[in-house]
């Protein structure tokens, strides 16, 4: 006798069965073979057609219960929709199994490619899903292959041969870092005016530096950082000082925990204060801003002193408007929240918020509140079709951290407030 293929089963007929005895699997197949033999013509005869494989091996799984035996018939079918509701309606007409009366009823015809097609379109939405999760977007692509263009900029300064940026010479503030793996975690982000002391015996390239830029000492928040800053502070004169979190180390910190770790710097003298007055001397020598104080009184103007005048004097916007001061806390707190977005907060002149954009959409949305928006508070690089779209659209101030605009007139720097 034939056998169906698995592979080229189109539906199944699925019956349900009574019988009024007990009866056997075999019972039941010879009753639908015999009593639908001759019934349907010799094109639909069963035994023919399964010799020839249209139709399957037939499942009868029976269970009994109280005298009696009831349970289901299957027979696969590979024959067109027609042929095969035929056949299972020629299965109602059997009406007796051996020596026991019975009743079948087709509870359906199951379509196999149905079922076939819901777990192709199951499987592929998960395959689907599982590459979407994967596969980084082109924004993902640009920003990975900027921050290893950036790494590579990594150079060796001065005599000393220290790891630094490609911009220590063009800016007029620098960045001190620990070691080389700081100089690359800020470079990835685009801070490239840094110099890494990378453990060196001699300071002749760091003093020289800072004779003539202002010095801004980036530590570990850990018990090492506080010591190279007590270090570095007898060494070179140091203008500001900025240390990491706490337990976290410059090299493993993100973009919006380094901007907020430079924007929280102090001076040395305050960084003292807040430690408790604690020196960063060691030994029986003066503090550090004890010699800077006797200095000063001496008349004396240090390197320090210089650069961190020339630095003042190069910030815009000494004078903040009255309205900025008032609500200093509050445009720094939503500054601090941007770092990192690439947004834009808009904001009326009672310091209402308007609305949340990104930055490249600042021009279209100031022209669609023409006249409404009072200031704006932008995390990254201000275009000129933005400085455009400001004075065309008489937008008083805008609050950023691109020190690229620090001389424009409305523009007012985030570390400044």
């Amino acid at each position: 006798m034939g056998k169906i293929s698995p592979v080229s089963i189109k539906y199944n007929i699925i019956a349900d069965i009574d019988l009024t005895s007990i009866a056997d699997k075999s019972d039941v197949i010879g009753a639908i073979f015999g009593q639908t033999e001759g019934l349907l013509g010799s094109s639909l005869e069963l035994r023919e057609l399964q010799k020839t494989g249209k139709i399957g091996r037939i499942q009868v799984n029976l269970k009994a219960n109280k005298g009696k035996s009831s349970g289901t018939i299957i027979v696969p079918s590979s024959m067109g929709k027609s042929e095969t509701a035929i056949i299972a309606a020629s299965l109602e007409t059997i009406d007796r199994v051996g020596p026991c009366n019975a009743k079948i009823s087709v509870d359906r015809i199951e379509d196999v490619r149905i079922s076939k097609r819901d777990f192709i379109m199951n499987r592929a939405k998960e395959l689907l899903r599982n590459l979407v999760t994967t596969l980084p977007d082109s924004q993902e692509f640009t920003n990975q292959v900027t921050k290893a263009v950036r790494t590579l900029e990594i150079t060796q300064y001065g005599k000393d041969k220290l790891p630094a940026g490609p911009l220590l010479d063009d800016e007029e503030e620098i960045y001190v870092v620990e070691g080389r793996a700081d100089v690359l975690n800020l470079l990835r982000y685009g801070i490239r005016n840094v110099i890494g002391v990378d453990g060196t015996k001699s300071f002749d390239t760091l003093k020289k530096l800072s004779e003539e830029k202002v010095i801004v000492l980036f530590v570990d928040g850990d018990r090492g950082g506080d010591l190279m800053i007590r270090k570095l502070t007898n060494m070179i004169d140091v203008d500001f000082v900025c240390r990491a979190p706490d337990g976290k180390e410059v090299e493993e910190l993100t973009l919006k925990e380094i901007h907020k770790a430079l924007r929280g710097r102090l001076s040395p003298e305050e960084f003292e204060e807040s430690n408790n007055g604690k020196s960063f001397d060691s030994g029986n020598s003066k503090s550090y801003s004890s010699l800077r104080s006797s200095g000063r009184s001496s008349g004396i103007k240090t390197s320090s002193d210089r650069g961190r005048s020339n630095y003042k004097k190069s910030l815009p916007n000494s004078r903040i408007p009255n309205i900025i001061s008032k609500n200093s806390a509050d445009i720094k707190k939503m500054s601090e929240e941007l770092i990192g977005t690439r947004g834009a907060y808009m904001l009326d002149e009672a310091m209402n918020i308007l609305g949340k954009v990104p930055v490249k959409e600042i021009s279209e949305t100031v022209e669609s509140l023409s006249g409404e928006v009072f200031l704006i508070i932008a995390d990254g690089e201000l275009s000129s079709d933005v400085m455009n779209a400001i004075d065309k659209h008489k937008v008083k101030y805008i609050v950023s951290n691109d020190k690229s605009k620090e001389k424009e007139r409305k523009v007012i720097l985030a570390d400044q407030l």
